[in-house]
């Protein structure tokens, strides 16, 4: 009867443990189950109206409007060099130092390893938090304490007194400690919580990428703008010295005429102060130059002046290509950096909604701290000296905050929806910018054409009026008007060629290339824990891995 207690006994805890197993695994698969649930919505990319667009003119205009603003340009896509179409090898090689020399580029990349650290950040929560605990020390009772008192009367039960073992008399006599374990803590990411945080901060690091990118077409296109401008200011420089002579010229014909007793004092210095007047010009003009060099010399972190070598030599104002290509609108999105950022931060906030939904839910978290304990430091580490606390699931849910995590799920819809309407924004002002840029450059290249005629009727009508004035058939009064109409026509036509090189600048920045050979696309990794330490210099053009 006692072994068939005894057998009973032992199948009934068998089948206590297998249901105890079973129930486990289905609470696992539970778990499991429920890890692959993520709340929140899911991001996907707005559509915009470039989408249908044929080109980017197709928005309503008169067919014969829009073929004057697209006669010059082609749907091939745009140079990513565009600044090589000017064929000017100074300013190429000006470029192509923006990206590790420009301070504005360097902050930026700051700003982008302070997001790869986020994200780095983020990605280590989903992971188990690990920590070591340890100590040793040496403690002792007092004999007159209660532990002594205690000590005292187990002897006298043990029979201490006549050399019997008291088990309590370490404790006064002294004892030492040693304690060797582990701290593991992982919370079950059951809503995706934590899934969401990492996908916020993938955005926002691809948002710092695209904004280091703007930061640099933006750059690369001021340089340009002040090359162009500097060169269009040489251009009035040469004019200037150009009419000195031709304006010195004249006034040595009307001395030769007043030896002659032809003419009087007055067209002596009627032609002299033009001549002075001209060269008034020239202090002007080469400040601008030094304020022109000193403004390419800071988009390169360069001291003032430091380029001045290289730049102070007259060149002709770099020409715009024949033909300029555009694209087509629908790949606006991927090119221009500020759309681009546009969209990470959209998808940042459309992922911060799921962290939002995600705190209504509860929080599960797995926790043991296992540790070995031992007064003899070599059997730590024995099977024997193992002990556990705090081990198994704990489980935290929100009862009542006061309304905070409903006022934070409002306020990330809001965010959403601010983000959306920034996107919306940064996809329509690219495709203004286009437009204004082509409409700039069509009617400056009709400006240009138009003076380039009055330089040539100018020219013509003071060989005219000298000729006339040399045979005494008219007053040096038409010299000068002529002669000053030469001076101003030749300094607008120099202006409007400068201008229209700066309208194809502001077209190429507008369509927002540049930045794809030195930071290329593709999704923004975490910080590599290896290049902690490593001075940002180095890293300038740590470009993305390929996504």
């Amino acid at each position: 009867m006692t072994s068939r207690r005894m057998f009973e006994g032992r199948s009934r805890a068998k089948a206590s443990a297998a249901l105890s197993g079973r129930v486990s695994l289905l609470a696992l698969g539970a778990m499991l189950g429920l890890a692959g649930c993520t709340v929140g919505p899911d991001f996907s990319v707005p559509p915009t109206p470039l989408a249908d667009a044929s080109d980017y003119l197709d928005t309503g205009v008169p067919a014969r409007a829009a073929r004057r603003l697209t006669a010059r340009t082609s749907q091939a896509e745009p140079d990513i060099a565009w600044w090589q179409a000017f064929r000017d090898p100074i300013l190429t090689r000006l470029e192509e130092r923006v990206a590790a020399q420009n301070l504005d580029v360097k902050t930026a990349t700051a700003r982008l390893f302070e997001s790869r650290a986020q994200l780095t950040t983020a990605n280590a929560a989903t992971l188990p938090t690990i920590g070591g605990t340890g100590n040793a020390y040496r403690m002792q009772y007092s004999q007159n304490g209660t532990i002594g008192l205690l000590s005292g009367s187990l002897g006298g039960l043990t029979g201490g007194g006549a050399g019997g073992a008291n088990p309590t008399a370490p404790l006064t006599n002294g004892f030492e400690s040693y304690t060797l374990g582990l701290d593991a803590s992982w919370e079950l990411d059951l809503w995706g919580r934590v899934r969401r945080s990492v996908e916020a901060a993938e955005a926002q690091a691809d948002a710092s990428a695209d904004q280091r990118r703007d930061i640099l077409v933006s750059s690369q296109s001021d340089l340009a703008r002040n090359y162009v401008q500097l060169r269009g200011i040489q251009e009035q420089m040469r004019i200037n010295l150009a009419n000195i002579r031709v304006n010195e010229q004249i006034l040595d014909v009307v001395r030769v005429r007043q030896q002659k007793g032809l003419v009087t004092g007055l067209d002596i210095a009627s032609a002299a102060q033009q001549v002075e007047a001209i060269k008034a010009q020239l202090p002007g003009l080469q400040q601008q130059e030094i304020q022109q060099i000193n403004a390419i010399s800071l988009l390169l972190g360069e001291a003032p002046l430091a380029l001045s070598q290289e730049l102070v030599t007259a060149r002709a104002i770099p020409p715009v290509p024949p033909r300029v290509p555009v694209g087509i609108p629908s790949t606006l999105v991927l090119r221009r950096p500020d759309i681009r950022a546009a969209e990470a931060n959209l998808h940042a906030a459309v992922a911060e909604i799921g962290v939002a939904e995600a705190q209504f839910f509860p929080t599960v978290t797995l926790s043991a701290s296992p540790t070995g304990n031992a007064v003899d430091p070599g059997k730590i580490f024995r099977v024997s000296s193992l002990q556990y606390m705090n081990v198994g699931p704990s489980i935290s849910i929100p009862l009542f905050d006061g309304g905070r995590l409903k006022a934070n799920l409002v306020l990330q819809r809001a965010r959403q929806q601010e983000a959306a309407i920034a996107y919306q924004k940064a996809v329509l002002q690219g495709w203004h910018d286009i437009v204004n840029a082509l409409a700039a450059l069509r009617a400056d290249e009709g400006r240009r054409a138009r003076l380039s005629r009055q330089v040539g009727d100018a020219r013509q009508a003071l060989s005219l009026s000298r000729s006339r004035y040399e045979q005494g058939v008219d007053t040096f009064t038409t010299v000068l008007q002529a002669s000053q109409t030469v001076l101003q026509a030749e300094v607008n036509l120099a202006q409007a060629t400068a201008t229209i090189s700066t309208d194809f600048v502001s077209l190429s920045r507008a369509l927002g290339g540049g930045w794809e050979t030195t930071f290329p696309s593709g999704r923004t990794p975490p910080l590599s824990l290896a290049k902690v330490g490593v001075p940002l210099a180095d890293l300038v053009h740590d470009a993305p891995a390929a996504h």
